[in-house]
């Protein structure tokens, strides 16, 4: 049985060399519902886009619900003036509370941002924090702890690469 190719770093960088992303336009959609998780997050995530030297646009929203519309304003707002985004980057946060709010955001909002990538093949790294407390979404969103705003601006980022790698040379 064959066993599975094993990647090496000079592989991965000339794969990335290939597929470099200097030209690529990002989207960054933030909720600001909680304002220090959000400016944790997105400081999180551009420190990604600007290392890999990605242009981005910030569109920031009251909540989570309102991410998924917003970037499809922004989506076709871009491809009207024929200046497209290469993938977006959603950064929020839904903290549980008392009622079953919390189940229909945090849910809502997910299905549709894969709904979105699935529609139109569009990378989107999904940053929107569903958490139980505020201390677990401070853990999350501080860049020196899981950062998971540079996580989403990473997967975006690597979707973006993987879509481009099929692109006929």
């Amino acid at each position: 049985m064959a066993k599975p190719r094993k990647e090496t770093a000079r592989r991965r960088k000339a794969a990335r060399r290939e597929t470099a992303l200097t030209d690529a336009r990002v989207l960054v959609a933030e909720a600001r519902f909680y304002e220090d998780l959000a400016d944790m997050l997105l400081k999180g995530a551009t420190r990604v886009l600007e290392d890999a030297g990605v242009a981005y646009d910030r569109v920031s929203v009251p909540g989570a619900l309102e991410i998924p519309c917003a970037i499809v304003i922004a989506l076709e707002a871009a491809d009207d003036v024929g200046r497209p985004y290469d993938g977006v980057v959603a950064l929020g946060c839904v903290i549980r509370g008392e009622t079953s709010h919390y189940d229909i955001v945090a849910g809502e909002s997910a299905r549709a941002l894969v709904d979105i990538a699935l529609a139109r093949g569009l990378p989107i790294g999904n940053g929107v924090l569903t958490v139980d407390t505020e201390a677990q979404a401070e853990a999350r969103a501080r860049p020196d702890k899981w950062n998971k705003g540079g996580g989403a601006a990473e997967a975006a980022l690597a979707l973006i690469r993987l879509k481009r790698s099929f692109r006929v040379r």
